[in-house]
């Protein structure tokens, strides 16, 4: 399969492009939410005009009123909303919890789907316990409790857990933490009772949550899947979520290298434009190749994630690790080139810094995803 677009996916860029220059630019949103304090750390009114352009219901299947795309025109909005640095809760809502709710009931969808569409409800998803991204082991419990359950335990780092209307929380039905099975999906209402969090702003600006889960009672209904069959389901959502946490990264990437070689062809330095200088060019003509093979295996991972492909969960985690390194690299030489001005927080390029350093932690980090490629390689 070609590894560039098609002529609808080509439309689709060149538009999303556009919208996230226009609506999405970083004084409009990122720094204007920032610099308020703002609690959600992004702008709803922005949210619903996801929502008119048609990208919160993506991966929202037509039958439940969605497009019915797939990961590769996910990974495109992606792409632009980390070129821009946009404040959006659309990896969390659009990408992640829309794939836990696609294995949900007739009922779960019925209940959940429609507001994420019309851009009216933001979802979070509580997948990790700890300060790195280990979801091999799940420790929360939901035990049952009459007809329902009762959820107990704690979950770090909910990307925008107190904005939104539910969160799909991972808890242990059954079996030790470590366990393959005995892992169910739950979708949690925001004002369930016993549920409290304590909000943090990350390095980037967004808003994460650490949540506390006191004896939450939950019905029958709120299951997601199958009682001890989540498992396959997380996993859905994890591949899912690293390759679109990818191409923001790429988008990241992107977005830092322009700003750094419009620089390079502005500043002058011994009466020359430091672009003119070799070692500076050779530097910069590298980081583009870098930036151009992260896009490649991005997009490559997304095709096969949605042909459905068995080698779909090793190219996803090929494609982390290797945005993780472009993206490292683009926005330390992008401070680097920008000199002492690089450094200051006038200067949009330290953004680009703080967003990739947020999401080479998100589902795993360039180690964590280099040990799963070895390990799904057979060494």
């Amino acid at each position: 399969m070609p590894l560039y677009y098609d002529d609808d996916q080509t439309m689709l860029a060149e538009t999303a492009q556009q919208f996230m220059a226009e609506e999405g630019a970083i004084a409009k949103q990122l720094r204007h939410w920032r610099d308020r304090n703002c609690k959600d750390g992004f702008g709803h009114g922005l949210w619903k005009q996801f929502a008119e352009m048609g990208f919160t219901g993506m991966l929202v299947d037509e039958d439940d009123g969605g497009l019915g795309m797939g990961h590769v025109e996910a990974g495109i909005v992606l792409e632009n909303i980390g070129r821009n640095l946009t404040p959006s809760p659309f990896l969390s809502s659009s990408v992640l919890a829309a794939t836990a709710l696609k294995h949900g009931s007739d009922d779960t969808r019925g209940r959940w789907l429609p507001g994420l569409i019309e851009g009216e409800k933001v979802y979070a998803v509580a997948i990790d316990e700890g300060p790195k991204h280990r979801p091999e082991t799940i420790a929360c419990k939901a035990e049952r409790s009459g007809n329902g359950f009762k959820l107990s335990g704690k979950k770090d780092f909910v990307v925008y857990g107190a904005s939104s209307e539910m969160i799909v929380v991972a808890a242990r039905t059954s079996g030790s933490d470590s366990d393959e099975d005995g892992i169910t999906l739950f979708a949690v209402p925001q004002d369930a009772s016993g549920m409290s969090h304590d909000s943090v702003r990350l390095v980037d600006s967004s808003m994460a949550s650490h949540i506390t889960f006191d004896g939450v009672e939950l019905d029958g209904d709120a299951v997601i899947g199958e009682v001890d069959g989540g498992r396959e389901v997380l996993n859905a959502m994890l591949k899912a979520g690293r390759v679109g946490a990818a191409a923001e990264g790429v988008g990241v990437a992107q977005g830092a290298m322009d700003m750094t070689v419009d620089y390079l062809k502005q500043r002058k330095q011994f009466g020359k434009l430091i672009g003119e200088f070799q070692a500076l060019q050779h530097r910069a003509a590298h980081l583009y190749s870098e930036v151009e093979i992260a896009r490649a295996v991005t997009i490559k991972a997304a095709q096969l994630l949605d042909g459905g492909s068995d080698k779909a969960d090793l190219m996803v985690s090929v494609a982390k690790a290797k945005v993780a390194k472009a993206a490292g690299l683009a926005v330390k030489e992008g401070v680097q080139m920008h000199g002492g001005i690089g450094m200051t927080d006038e200067y949009d390029i330290g953004l680009y810094m703080k967003r990739d350093r947020a999401l080479q932690e998100f589902l795993g980090d360039q180690y964590y995803h280099a040990g799963r490629v070895a390990d799904l390689s057979g060494y």
